[in-house]
Formats: structure tokens, C-alpha cells, sequence
């Protein structure tokens, strides 16, 4: 007797990225906390507007770029479930986008809009190397939830002939690798990398913005990447192609470090699969030694389950919390996510030892 199994997808999502630019940001000083600019958004049959406070007033003195999020179409008997995130991305690609922001609402009806996202308080974009010649660039994404509906599993009576495991990664590894047709060449600490800009924007969404959409990078063949090493490069461009890591199968210290520096790379260019890959990996080593670090990645780059994971060991026992307490990864999660520490507080505080 044979079991067979499958896996079905109970729900949809359709997403949606947008690089939205403001130019001549200091002229929106003059602008009034109601005051917006809208952009009209298509995400899987729903029409969205995005609507941009440049200067949305908190208090008296704190006043806050903050996007919000309308749906204009009619929703008919099943509600929607949307979520709106955004980060800052600098156009000159001298440092990695900010940390993403969003929010999520049940739209049921037309009209109502979302929690606000404060992206950024206008006194900390002066400083920031975001705002490039009076121009400010915000990466925005829409996702769309909807559960599928009259899901009818097969019947097991006609099995179908088994059918051999897909040959494509070998096939796009090969193309890599030949760079027959590459129309992009990547340079990356010194090192030169060939690759086709279409495979790329159907993987990544920033590289789909970078080279169809209006930033510089569109019409160009030679793509100067920084504040990446190119082993790391190349790790991320197979995956792009083959949708595998080899590099994260062996059980090394050298494969943690990947998956932790694939981590920022995934959540850089939007490779969501990536960063979840690397997650798993990253959680099946959690120790004292690795705990606050790995604790601290996962708050930067939004990984929740991670983060779970880190907080379910520290909290796991006395032992533990005091031994990470003394480690030097928890001296630099102090410094980098002192924000953090609240919740994880409350996690040691909420279970009994």
C-alpha cells in the first residue's frame, strides 16, 4: 500500500512594488499635516491609492513622512486582507534600504483607509543618506490575501504515471554559466558577474524596479554593487537562477556566516524565499554563543519565526538568559536593537522556569 501526498495552496497573494520618488522634498515644508500626494495602484483586480503625508503632524513638534492606504473597488461578499510596507532605498546604491515599515487591515467595504506607516521624521532625513539632491526615494509594497475558494482535492483511483523531478535549475545553472545572452554585468568587489536582466526582474522585484522601471540603472550594462563581498554575490545570483543554496548545506560555521550575511542580501533585493531558506538555517543553530546575534539579525531584517526562535531559547530556562546575558553578541544587540530587549523581557517574564 503506497500514501501519497500533496500540498495545496488555501490562500492567494498578489504583490505589488513601487519605487515612489519626491523631488524637491524641502519645498513640501510648506504643506499641511492633510495635505497628500496619491498614487492609483492595480494589485490583483482592486484598485488601491496610496496616499503620501510628506509633512503629517504627530505633536507640535514631531512631524512625520506617513503613508496610508485606500481601496477604491468594491469588495462584493469576501473581505480583503492588504497590507501596505515601505522602506527608503538610496538611489546611488552607496547603502542598503532602511529598515521596512507596514501595516495590515481587513478592507470590507470602499473607502477606509489603513493605520498610518511613519516612514521617516522630516528632522532625520536631512541627516540621512537618503535624500539625494532634494529628491527622497521610497520603495513601496501592496500585498493582496485572499482565500481560495470550492478547493476540490483528485481522486487517488486514476494515479497518473510518476513523472520525472524538474531538470529547469540544471538548465538556468547552465545559462549562468555559459552567459549566453547576458545583457548585465555585475561588479562586485572587484570581481565581474554576468547575468540577464529578465531572469533577474522575475526573481526580484528591486531588480525588476532597477532595470524596467525608472530608476538609473534601466538602460545600463554594468551595475556597480557595494557593501557586498563576492562569494556572497554569487550564492545569491545561483539561487536566482536554481532556487538553491549549496553553500548552506554543509554543516560548517562558514555556512551559518552565509546564512546570516544572505539574510541582509535576501532582504536587500526582496528575495523572500532566500531569507526564509536562510532562517531555517539560522534557527537549527541557536545557542548561547549565537543566540543575541542571531536575535538581532532577525529584528533588522524582519524575520519573525527567527526571532521566535531566539526568544523561545533565552526564555527556555535561567540558564540560559544569564549565560547569553554575558555573551558579547548581547552587548552589540544592546547597542543595535535596544528596543528589543522589552519584548524579550516580557517572553522571559512570561514563562514559568
Amino acid at each position: 500500500m503506497t500514501m501519497e501526498k500533496g500540498s495545496t495552496n488555501l490562500t492567494h497573494a498578489a504583490r505589488s512594488v513601487q519605487l515612489l520618488k519626491i523631488d524637491g522634498f524641502y519645498v513640501t515644508r510648506s504643506m499641511t499635516s492633510d495635505d497628500y500626494i496619491k498614487s492609483r495602484w492595480n494589485v490583483d483586480g482592486f484598485e488601491w491609492e496610496v496616499r503620501l503625508y510628506p509633512r503629517h503632524y504627530i505633536d507640535y513638534l514631531n512631524n512625520f513622512v506617513v503613508l496610508k492606504l485606500f481601496l477604491l473597488s468594491e469588495v462584493g461578499v469576501n473581505k480583503v486582507r492588504a497590507r501596505l510596507s515601505c522602506r527608503l532605498v538610496d538611489p546611488r546604491g552607496k547603502r542598503g534600504p532602511s529598515k521596512k515599515k507596514g501595516m495590515s487591515k481587513i478592507f470590507s467595504r470602499p473607502r477606509p483607509c489603513s493605520s498610518e506607516v511613519r516612514i521617516i521624521s522630516r528632522s532625520d532625513v536631512s541627516a540621512s543618506c537618503y535624500l539625494w539632491r532634494d529628491s527622497l526615494t521610497l520603495e513601496c509594497t501592496i500585498t493582496v490575501l485572499k482565500e481560495q475558494k470550492d478547493i476540490t482535492f483528485p481522486s487517488t483511483k486514476d494515479v497518473p504515471l510518476p513523472m520525472p523531478p524538474s531538470d529547469m535549475p540544471q538548465h538556468f545553472d547552465k545559462l549562468l554559466q555559459s552567459q549566453v545572452g547576458a545583457d548585465v554585468t555585475f561588479t562586485v568587489s572587484g570581481e565581474s558577474f554576468s547575468a540577464h536582466k529578465t531572469i533577474l526582474a522575475a526573481r526580484s522585484p528591486i531588480f525588476m524596479a532597477e532595470f524596467f522601471g525608472h530608476m538609473k540603472e534601466t538602460r545600463s550594462s554594468c551595475v556597480e554593487v557595494k557593501d557586498m563581498e563576492a562569494p556572497l554575490f554569487n550564492a545569491m545570483l545561483h539561487f536566482i537562477y536554481t532556487d538553491t543554496v549549496p553553500e548552506l548545506d554543509r554543516q560548517t560555521e562558514e555556512a551559518m556566516a552565509m546564512a546570516q550575511h544572505l539574510v541582509a542580501a535576501a532582504d536587500r533585493y526582496g528575495l523572500d524565499r532566500l531569507r526564509l531558506i536562510c532562517e531555517s538555517k539560522l534557527s537549527g543553530g541557536i545557542c548561547v554563543d549565537t543566540a543575541a546575534a542571531t536575535l538581532a539579525l532577525a529584528e533588522q531584517h524582519g524575520c519573525s519565526e527567527l526571532k521566535a526562535k531566539c526568544f523561545d531559547f533565552i526564555s527556555r530556562s535561567r540558564e540560559n538568559l544569564d549565560a547569553v546575558l554575558a555573551t558579547e553578541g548581547y552587548k552589540n544587540l544592546e547597542a543595535s536593537c535596544p528596543y528589543v530587549l522589552t519584548e524579550l523581557l516580557k517572553a522571559t517574564h512570561g514563562r514559568k522556569n
